[in-house]
């Protein structure tokens, strides 16, 4: 017999979900995780504004959209740098269980050597293309470029994690 009240599902206890969360420290996140929780939130203002001007007021702000769309795309493109930061972006981890040590190791620093060129090469590509973007945003008057050179920043940095994570496995390894 359980000791639930008659007629009541389980009883969650909340608090042993929480209890080995550590204390939260300034020092275990680094500068892109900041700058994505205040575009995350800024992103969150707009759509809010969005739907309150729209819905509760009748008149939709101009703007909103537009703004709300390309905080959007700065939120993921910010992101991936802590994925990149982290590894946690997504890869087929099967074979990797079947593959002899050496072999793993030797195929993760290839990969992540391929994706420092990608992400070096796709930074190229964005700075190009920001230099040939000469229109404006439609709503606001800012150049459309700003969105482009934030992506290719987005890129570089994406890079410089990927040689850091790169080089601290290494000295892991032989250190």
């Amino acid at each position: 017999m359980s000791n639930q009240p008659e007629g009541q599902g389980p009883v969650i206890d909340f608090e042993a979900a929480f209890e080995d969360d550590d204390v939260f420290r300034f020092d275990d996140h680094a500068v892109e995780d900041y700058v994505t929780l205040v575009v995350f939130w800024a992103l969150i203002f707009v759509v809010f504004l969005q739907f309150f001007t729209r819905y509760v007021l009748g008149d939709s702000t101009t703007w909103t959209e537009e703004i709300a769309r390309y905080l959007l795309i700065l939120v993921g493109f910010i992101g991936s740098i802590m994925a990149v930061r982290k590894g946690s972006h997504i890869m087929v981890e099967f074979f990797y269980h079947y593959m002899p040590p050496w072999l793993a190791r030797a195929l993760t620093r290839l990969v992540d050597l391929t994706c420092i060129a990608f992400y070096l090469a796709l930074a190229w590509v964005t700075y190009q293309l920001a230099g040939r973007t000469g229109g404006m945003m439609i709503s606001v008057d800012v150049p459309k470029s700003v969105l482009y050179y934030a992506v290719c920043a987005a890129f570089v940095m994406m890079a410089l994690r990927g040689i850091q994570r790169l080089w601290k496995l290494h000295l892991a390894a032989h250190g």
